[in-house]
């Protein structure tokens, strides 16, 4: 199945000699923090969740929908809640894990046990064998694939992981051992704060949050499984990360929502790099990226097509 846009990468050009030829000074200013930069651009996307939801709750004309607007700008906090664990949205420390709790119970993914399933996808991508991405493989059919983009796995998956952690029975292999308690805590406090805000809203007989944030992260988790999907879908399964990951030309405003996530093997190719560097490392990298893709619906159209034909394929050898 091919969905990208392949072009020859010269064999002396891995990811690893690509950032060996970087300068320490160019290494200086890529690895640059700013509370400026990363707080100019939370002001921005927090503050359009708030607003939306204000206008959802004043009932402005056509209200309904801007149901699908706040779904896609509070499920794309996921994208924060990414560059939190990896502390390198803001400078000042504590920031960043305060920011990825608050993304991370917006969006029913506890931090401290997604920041170690997260190492581990760094440390193995795209191994079918070790990358926890990969537990849940992607779509080979349509059906798998409509299953995906509908949202109901993953939150199915989100919400049984969390009961899991808060009984202390976790046993995933990417969470150390000495870190199982800090999971189970956090798992704990999350299930306790919805059933708090969720008895809280049914005791005073309020609609708001179901309109503001749970029916609205609900139909807006199938633009984050689009966004997640090519990432790596379709890639080859190597351990280059100009090769096994993609990055996406795609809008300004998805650049913004995504924190600049769209350059998605240049992430992955230095992990460090803080979002606002990641276009200027872009142009350090491009000519050497394998794997790039003009839009999402552009890859999402390859990506069926490449079902169709494999099923086609199939069905002509049986």
């Amino acid at each position: 199945m091919t969905t990208t846009h392949n072009r020859e990468l010269p064999m002396q050009h891995t990811y690893r000699t690509l950032i060996a030829e970087l300068t320490r000074e160019q290494r200086l200013e890529l690895l640059r923090r700013s509370n400026r930069d990363g707080l100019l651009h939370l002001c921005g996307h927090w503050g359009a969740i708030v607003l939306v939801a204000l206008l959802i709750v004043a009932r402005v004309p056509g209200w309904q929908a801007l149901l699908l607007i706040q779904g896609v700008l509070i499920i794309s906090t996921f994208a924060l809640l990414h560059e939190a664990i990896h502390k390198t949205p803001f400078k000042t420390g504590w920031l960043n894990p305060a920011v990825a709790t608050v993304c991370g119970f917006l969006i029913m993914i506890p931090p401290v046990w997604f920041r170690h399933f997260h190492t581990d996808h760094h440390r193995y991508t795209n191994d079918p064998a070790r990358d926890p991405e990969l537990a849940s493989p992607r779509p080979t059919t349509v059906i798998e694939y409509v299953a995906y983009m509908s949202g109901i796995p993953v939150w199915w998956s989100q919400i049984r992981t969390l009961f899991i952690n808060a009984s202390g029975s976790n046993n995933d292999a990417f969470v150390p051992a000495r870190d199982r308690t800090s999971v189970q805590g956090e798992a704990c406090l999350f299930l306790l704060a919805y059933a708090f805000i969720i008895g809280g809203s049914v005791y005073m007989g309020s609609t708001v949050l179901l309109w503001t944030w749970l029916l609205p992260v609900i139909m807006g988790q199938p633009f984050l499984r689009a966004y997640l999907l090519a990432e790596h879908g379709g890639c080859p399964l190597v351990d280059d990360m100009l090769i096994n990951s993609r990055t996406t030309f795609t809008t300004a405003l998805v650049r913004f929502l995504a924190w600049n996530m769209p350059y998605h093997a240049e992430h992955h190719a230095f992990p460090a790099i803080p979002f606002h560097n990641l276009p200027g490392f872009h142009e350090f990298t491009r000519d050497h990226l394998k794997v790039t893709e003009n839009g999402y619906l552009r890859f999402h159209g390859k990506f069926l097509r490449g079902l169709t034909t494999s099923k086609t394929n199939t069905e002509e050898v049986i």
